[in-house]
């Protein structure tokens, strides 16, 4: 059974997804703008932020907001927060690729306790609360167990035209093709979160990447079991914008492969 809060969440997205598998059937109809070099926003993305803030504010008047689109709306209650990416996939969504997803994530006291990320074309609803686990569509999900590097499949999500560090990338891209099964890169951090979760993916790697971008599926992946982290660092991935998510055999092997990548 849901919380009453989690409840309200599946309601917001629900109603927010109807808008955006309407734009997703119009897309050469759709108002496009460019904030920076290879970085898009649709009219779909703040149709859906605003639905999204609408829905969850109706049913918990006071709390905070983050959103990619809005940024930060301050609310009365100091000690929660919604974060909010209304579309994870952006460029996949504007090019009719089905991988892109809503995704919410609501703090409680800078803790992470209840998480949505939902694929409105594949009708994939992942959901976590602290504590209770992780379901796909009700569903129990456990993170995969593989223990060798070798043998696994790697979501690493590379940067866009206009992003970061893109040398340190093609760095560990070429050392992870010497030590993993198979790369992809999806396009979407919030789904290929919730694709480790799920054990479709053996671990997922990201580098100067936005909080509302893995909130929530950063309590996805632990309350399935598994373990995020930094691959740098001691440091928090939703400040440093930098997310290593797998489990606990496999965390120290790609941080030694990443650390390779950093010392070429």
């Amino acid at each position: 059974m849901s919380s009453p809060v989690l409840t309200v969440m599946t309601a917001a997205v629900r109603k927010a997804a109807r808008a955006v598998q309407r734009d997703y059937g119009e897309l050469a109809n759709l108002q496009v703008s460019q904030k920076a070099p290879g970085d898009y926003v649709t009219a779909a993305d703040k149709r859906c932020d605003k639905i999204l803030r609408e829905e969850l504010s109706k049913a918990r008047p006071g709390y905070s907001f983050l959103t990619e689109e809005t940024g930060v709306v301050k609310g009365t209650d100091p000690d929660h927060r919604f974060i909010i990416d209304p579309i994870d996939g952006t460029m996949n969504f504007m090019h009719s690729v089905p991988f892109f997803a809503i995704t919410i994530a609501l703090e409680r006291k800078d803790e992470l306790i209840a998480a949505i990320t939902y694929n409105p074309v594949s009708d994939e609803m992942f959901v976590a609360e602290k504590g209770s686990g992780t379901f796909l569509n009700n569903k129990r999900l456990r993170i995969a167990q593989r223990r060798d590097i070798h043998d696994t499949l790697v979501s690493y999500e590379m940067p866009h035209r206009g992003g970061k560090e893109h040398a340190l990338s093609r760095a560990e891209l070429s050392v992870l093709q010497g030590k993993v099964v198979g790369i992809r890169g999806p396009g979407s951090a919030a789904l290929s979160l919730a694709y480790v979760a799920a054990g479709r993916f053996d671990a997922m790697v990201c580098r100067n990447i936005n909080s509302w971008d893995v909130a929530a599926g950063i309590l996805l992946v632990k309350e399935a079991g598994g373990f995020v982290a930094d691959p740098d660092s001691e440091a928090n991935p939703m400040v440093s914008g930098n997310i290593l998510a797998t489990n606990a055999e496999l965390l120290p092997q790609y941080k030694d492969a990443l650390k390779l990548a950093r010392e070429a």
